[in-house]
């Protein structure tokens, strides 16, 4: 029988000079097997020797630091790698060929496994021969060999200098690091507790599901028989132990643990693996980032396209299901097949996708009544006494808006804008923004509920996260100070609490100064509106000249959105990590990372859509005395409809141009950068090559997952959840832009999860960590921000002042249309033209309103009229409303708070029932613990029985 080893790179024992062997060093335990490839034949049984062998060294673990590369050929050397074929380094025994045996062909075929078509590739390391960190990678591939893992490398068919290495996980090191991992594996079928319901409950179900019975099928749902069957699920799970083997459901070694789990335990292997001497030359990761591998990641489980039909055939693999039923646009419309989700991503983008599509369902209610607001808008439109007023007021003369080239104008000639601003501003605004802070509180409390929901389902309820390793940046900066660690007792770097006080506050000022930067920006925006609005109103087309100031605030939000966008791009990420300070572990920094990113992405977001709700138009003063910035430039007035136009069209135009850019950005650039390498790759080896391509070469040519995760999947939805609550009562069809967004975002996200980016690896999460406190402080926020907003922006208080204390209806406690009669004339004061400062008397004399140069012109606010004791001194109307508002916005913030805390002590984090089947599984699993005890004592009783030994006192 001829033998073939896949290790022959090594030296054989017997070449070990007397010196190399006083070299060896002996560290963990198992022992690396030589078979020389030049035997031919021999009357031994090789089996029998090499199993007596691997049983008497499997304790030993011999490093060739010093000899590798003086007895043995390098692990890059061409002469072990043959273009597209394979190239073993295993040390099992399984893997040595016996001439006869038989491999399947489709698992060779398919990528997705070694050369034996039996052990299947878990994990892909990849880098180039011409990188000169030769010997910190081949002590790394010797360890890795040695902690049990089996090995295959191959040359990439494209480009001869990319090497692939494949990694296998057998059942023995699976079952090992299984159990140090505490991974939950199920053991026992579920037993469903049903209570006892009374008859009348009994008969009103039966009833309901008649009911149903005549109703069509929920389109929503997926279809069951497409999914697989998710064991786990249906089990109850403990942690895995070799010891207890026979209490686990094991149908097949091989598929016992899921594709996902296994790559998470080869990676928890890797980062463990020294790669050089010394205390912190260890982990996958800082092969990474010092270059000795390109790339690192777990295979896709195929191709995600099938030439026969899904409801005929089946799904090929798990990646080509969720194409189906989660990424196609054909199921835009279905709920998320969320635990497949987490089978093949991990719980950590389950979560994500589960929170997205909760989200997503909350704001179904938001839009709609939303949209009822605007309707109820266009229905009263023609009733609006102030609209009416206002497009019938042809005699009424309004002050130019700007300096010397602005016109006098006719208020009727702002008709228009009075009837869309009714559209958002009306009866129903009020109502609306309660609505949607109890809509926030709603929405956070029920995601608590979800999320317990999804823990107990995905075992995720006792989890805990593992001691992180500290951050080689960390390592590097403070590795001459060390102290114990608490928990595991050994010495590591230490950050001195001075040095620490001295970083946050360089990165708090860092984080200062770019705010700083961006309210800069939003300083030039002001300068550009009051200069461009004069430009536009002596512009040659009448269109353009006639909405001047409608011309202004489009262009300055249209140039607004671009430097939000240049701003994030050249200076978020870069200085954000500058300005970052370094916290031990990852999880610490990316809290930090995150919690400076979404300041100063909020800020650059929302910074001049602040100024245009509470600045724009407060500070103007009055014709004859108007403020001036830096003493030259006016500033800015509100259009004499009113201030709401402004804001509405700037959060309509940055929230569409935003979410547009988003989603492109997602899908678009990853989509074009795979097209370009399937289109080099379609000019050097025609249409048919890539089809013949590998698994693993198909999966390295795809993008990579972002380097931050999932950061800018959450900030954008977070951002958005900021745009639709915080300003909701100026645009309150921004939750139904929001839920368009997110019903495209949902299948964008899962379209470029499947297809576009390699496959990311499954790590755990409980929940959604940072980011749920950032909500909660947006919900705060929304709350006081949408109070200024309806008391200082809208025109709601006045028109409330009016009507009970100076309309028709005062003292009767009314407030109808009928009592609004006269409100427009009420809001405007009286200027004299004569009183006109030089630089902003106005060229024109109005003189084509009336035949004759005006006296008089109206401008919006509550002032004494020029001939009064006091010229221009505010009216007690306008203490009235002044109190009015400070009153409204202490009621309104203090009520909506108490009903945000009283939702919020009523809803429990936990439903009812999960807390029912928790105490019951944890009462079923001690049993079954105690059933499976008492069976084990009993078998040893009948064992000492047997072998003649009794003892006395024996229980049981």
């Amino acid at each position: 029988v001829g033998f073939s080893t896949a290790l022959s790179q090594t030296p054989s024992i017997s070449s070990i000079s007397s010196e190399g062997r006083e070299d060896l060093q002996v560290n963990q335990l198992e022992t690396q097997i030589w078979i020389k490839p030049d035997i031919q034949k021999t009357d031994v049984d090789f089996s029998e020797i090499l199993n007596a062998i691997q049983e008497i060294a499997k304790d030993v673990n011999i490093f060739f630091d010093e000899l590798e590369g003086v007895n043995s050929p390098s692990k890059d050397d061409d002469s072990l790698l043959h273009h597209g074929n394979l190239t073993s380094t295993s040390d099992d025994a399984s893997r040595l060929e016996v001439v006869g045996e038989e491999v399947p062909n489709k698992n060779k075929t398919n990528g997705l496994y070694f050369r034996d078509g039996k052990c299947r590739i878990d994990y892909i390391l990849v880098y180039r021969k011409s990188n000169p960190q030769t010997e910190k990678r081949e002590v790394f591939e010797r360890n890795i060999r040695a902690e049990g893992l089996q090995m295959e490398k191959e040359s990439s068919l494209t480009n001869s200098d990319i090497i692939f290495v494949k990694l296998h996980a057998p059942w023995e090191v699976l079952g090992k690091y299984a159990e140090l991992m505490n991974v939950r594996m199920p053991f026992r079928r579920k037993i469903y507790y049903l209570h006892r319901r009374y008859k009348f409950m009994n008969r009103i179900e039966k009833q309901i599901s008649r009911f149903r019975g005549w109703l069509p099928r929920k389109p929503m749902k997926l279809d069951k028989e497409t999914l697989p069957d998710l064991e786990e699920n249906d089990c109850y799970t403990a942690p895995f132990s070799q010891q207890r083997i026979h209490h686990f459901i094991i149908h097949n070694k091989d598929t016992f643990f899921n594709n996902a789990t296994r790559s998470r335990i080869v990676h928890h292997i890797l980062q463990r693996v020294k790669y050089e001497e010394g205390k912190n030359k260890i982990g996958l990761n800082r092969l990474l980032s010092n270059g000795s591998y390109e790339a690192a990641f777990p295979l896709h489980e195929g191709s995600y396209r099938s030439k026969n039909s899904i409801k005929t055939h089946g799904a090929e693999n798990h990646r080509h299901l969720l194409y189906e039923c989660w990424a196609s646009w054909g199921v835009w419309y279905k709920y998320q097949p969320l635990d497949l989700v987490r089978r093949y991503f991990g719980e950590k983008i389950g979560l994500y996708f589960a929170w997205l599509g909760w989200y997503t369902g909350m704001l179904f209610p938001a839009a709609f009544i939303g949209l009822f607001v605007f309707l109820y808008g266009v229905t009263t439109l023609n009733h609006c006494q102030v609209s009416k007023e206002v497009c019938q007021a042809t005699d009424i003369i309004m002050c130019p808006i700007c300096d010397k080239y602005c016109p006098f104008m006719r208020l009727s000639d702002s008709c228009i804008y009075a009837k869309v601003t009714h559209l958002f501003d009306n009866g129903a605004t009020v109502f609306f923004a309660v609505f949607m802070a109890v809509w926030a509180t709603v929405f956070l409390e029920f995601w608590k509920r979800r999320r317990a929901v999804i823990a107990y389902d995905w075992d995720l309820i006792d989890w805990e996260e593992e001691e992180e390793e500290i951050r080689p940046q960390f390592e590097a900066k403070y590795s001459k100070k060390e102290r114990m660690n608490p928990i595991s007792g050994k010495p590591e770097p230490y950050q001195a609490f001075a040095d620490k006080c001295s970083r946050l506050i360089v990165s708090a000022s860092g984080i200062f100064f770019m705010i700083c930067v961006v309210i800069a920006a939003v300083f030039g925006i002001v300068i550009y509106r009051v200069v461009t609005v004069s430009t536009f109103a002596a512009f040659k087309w009448a269109l353009i000249r006639n909405n001047s100031q409608v011309a202004t605030t489009g262009t300055a939000v249209c140039i607004n959105f671009c430097i939000i966008m240049l701003l994030n791009v050249v200076t978020s990420e870069t200085l954000i990590i500058f300005f970052t300070e370094q916290p031990r572990t990852e999880s610490e920094w990316e809290n930090s990372f995150t919690l400076k990113m979404f300041l100063f992405q909020f800020v650059n977001l929302n910074s001049s859509t602040f100024y245009i709700a509470f600045f724009l138009g407060r500070f103007t003063g009055h014709p004859g005395a108007y403020l001036r910035l830096i003493n030259r430039w006016r500033l800015e007035e509100c259009h004499p409809s009113g201030c709401l136009i402004d804001l509405c069209m700037q959060m309509g135009i940055i929230m569409v141009l935003k979410q547009t850019w988003n989603n492109f950005m997602e899908l678009g650039y990853p989509l074009i950068q795979n097209w370009w390498t399937r289109r080099k790759l379609r000019q050097e080896y025609g249409t048919q090559g890539k089809t013949s391509f590998p698994q693993w070469e198909k999966d390295y040519n795809l993008q990579p997952m972002n380097a931050y995760g999932l950061f800018d999947e959450y900030l954008e939805m977070i951002l958005q959840f900021g745009f639709t609550t915080i300003f909701v009562a100026a645009f309150p069809l921004a939750p139904l832009l929001a839920l368009l967004n997110n019903i495209i975002e949902i299948r964008l996200d899962a379209y470029k999860f499947v297809t576009q980016w390699r496959r990311p690896l499954a790590s755990r999460a409980k929940d959604i960590g940072i980011w749920y406190g950032i909500l909660e402080g947006i919900g705060i926020l929304s709350v006081i921000t949408n109070a200024f907003v309806i008391a200082v922006t809208s025109d709601f208080i006045p028109r409330l002042v009016y009507a009970y204390k100076y309309g028709p209806c005062a003292g009767q406690g009314e407030a109808g249309q009928k009592c609004m009669v006269g409100y427009v004339n009420a809001s405007l004061s009286v200027f004299l033209v004569s009183d006109f400062e030089n630089r902003s008397e106005p060229t024109s004399n109005g003189s084509e309103f009336s035949g004759s140069p005006l006296k008089y012109c109206r401008y919006r606010d509550y002032r004494d009229p020029p001939h009064s004791p006091v010229p221009y001194g505010y009216t007690l109307q306008f203490w009235h409303v002044l109190a009015a508002r400070l009153a409204f916005i202490i009621v309104f913030e203090h009520l909506v708070f108490c009903i945000k805390h009283l939702i919020s002590y009523l809803i429990p984090d936990l439903p009812k029932d999960l807390r029912d089947r928790m105490r019951r599984e944890k009462y079923l699993i001690q049993e079954m613990m105690y059933e499976a005890e008492l069976e084990r004592l009993q078998k040893e009783r009948k064992e000492r029985k047997k072998n003649g030994k009794s003892y006395h006192n024996e229980w049981p």
